[in-house]
Formats: structure tokens, sequence, C-alpha cells
């Protein structure tokens, strides 16, 4: 497999899923920012957002705006980072859009990224869990 996003979206990569939609899927980041940090991918490879279908860019970005709210609510973060990399900087060479919780004075400043790690496995998923729920009560009040 040539690209780990989308052995990710297939199933045939693990990752943390938190959301998978018929045209995109989001993922907790294996090195996040904060916890709750999320990649949304399109399902179908694309390289960049220059790539992406017209017809499929409003489809995306809306489930942006649903994952960037998800993980608002899910970790009690005043706000969000919403940003994506073409070409330069895109560690992996598929369309995706980082979504990270933000609180003020949280130290993340300028785009100095300090990558960690979650403490352990059932952090992960606590935060999995949290992101998966927020998901869930948005669309029931939509």
């Amino acid at each position: 497999m040539s690209c780990l996003f989308c052995g990710i979206v297939s199933g045939e990569v693990g990752a943390s899923i938190v959301f998978q939609g018929d045209i995109s899927t989001a993922f907790l980041d294996h090195r996040p920012l904060f916890p709750g940090h999320c990649l949304l991918v399109p399902n179908q490879h694309f390289d960049t957002l220059g790539d992406l279908p017209p017809k499929l860019v409003g489809p995306f970005f809306e489930n942006v705006q649903l994952l960037s709210r998800a993980v608002e609510a899910a970790l009690e973060a005043e706000g969000s980072f919403v940003a994506m990399n073409n070409r330069v900087s895109q560690s992996v060479p598929h369309l995706h859009v980082h979504i990270v919780p933000r609180r003020r004075k949280d130290g993340l400043k300028g785009f100095f990224w300090p990558r960690n790690k979650y403490g352990d496995e059932a952090h992960l998923s606590t935060v999995q869990q949290a992101i998966k729920a927020a998901i869930v009560e948005i669309r029931g009040n939509s």
C-alpha cells in the first residue's frame, strides 16, 4: 500500500477513528499537538486541496465544520485550530485537515507545533469516545 491514509480509510491500517462518512474519515493524530487533535481525510485519494473535485469541496468542509464543533465540545475547548498543508510540510501526500482543540495560553505559537503522544491507550480511547459522542449529539441537534 502506497498511502498510509488510504490504508486507514480502508481499515487495512489501524487508527483511532472518530468519524467515518460517505466522503471522509477522521481519526486521532498519533502525535497530537493536544489531546483531541484529529485529521480529516477524504475517503478517495487526493493529494491536495486543488485535486479535490469541486462537488466534494462543500460536503468535505461540512465535515470539517462538524469535527471542529465536536472536538471543541468533547474536549471542552475554548476554540479550535483548523489547518491544512498543500505539499510543503504535508507529511502524508493525501489531503488532510488538522482539527486541534485550543485554549487561551495553551502555548501554541505561530506554526511551531510541538508534538506529544497520548499518555496511554486508555487516554487515547477516552478522547476518541468523547469526540464520537459529541458528533452524535451535534448531529442530533441539527
